[in-house]
């Protein structure tokens, strides 16, 4: 138990997913520095990610959207429809809008950019774990931006198994 940490008091249980071992230990050390939160589990895949999400039911997920097997954005529609309590906060170094939205539209419940803080990593995780949404700041206009001029993706029409083959014919 992590000092000053109220007992009774339910910790918030991360899985962090991400192919680099380097930015999970990052994570690690940042989130599990928070006395409200602790790291179940890590995946280097998004198939990982999928099967450790549905094994370990964590709250919160981190997840990259660039991944290796099956991209983060499939993954994320994947746990949140396996595992509906888990929520997911998106992780990337895109600000294009095309990303958040898929994202977003795969269930996730935050997006967080790779340059962000390691505050905004703390404060995305616990608005996320409360049921609330959260987009880094520099996103927020892109979002708003495409929000205004949404038109119908192609890519909307496949199904969940099309597009990972297409993700697999791409890789």
């Amino acid at each position: 138990m992590k000092c000053g940490f109220p007992s009774g008091m339910k910790r918030i249980r991360i899985l962090l997913a991400d192919d680099h071992a380097v930015v999970r230990q990052g994570f690690k050390m940042i989130l599990g520095a928070e006395a409200d939160m602790e790291i179940v589990g890590e995946a280097g895949t998004g198939r990982e990610a999928i099967e450790l999400a549905e094994s370990l039911k964590p709250d919160v997920v981190v997840m990259d959207v660039a991944m290796p097997e099956l991209n983060g954005i499939e993954a994320t529609r994947q746990v949140t429809s396996a595992v509906p309590h888990t929520r997911v906060i998106a992780l990337s170094m895109h600000k294009d809008s095309v990303y958040v939205r898929e994202v977003l539209r795969a269930g996730a419940r935050g997006y967080l950019l790779k340059d962000s803080g390691a505050n905004d990593l703390v404060t995305a995780v616990r608005a996320v774990a409360k049921g609330e949404g959260y987009l880094s700041p520099a996103v927020s206009d892109a979002v708003l931006d495409d929000y205004r001029k949404h038109v119908s993706n192609p890519i909307d029409l496949l199904s969940s198994r099309e597009r990972e083959v297409l993700q697999m014919l791409a890789e």
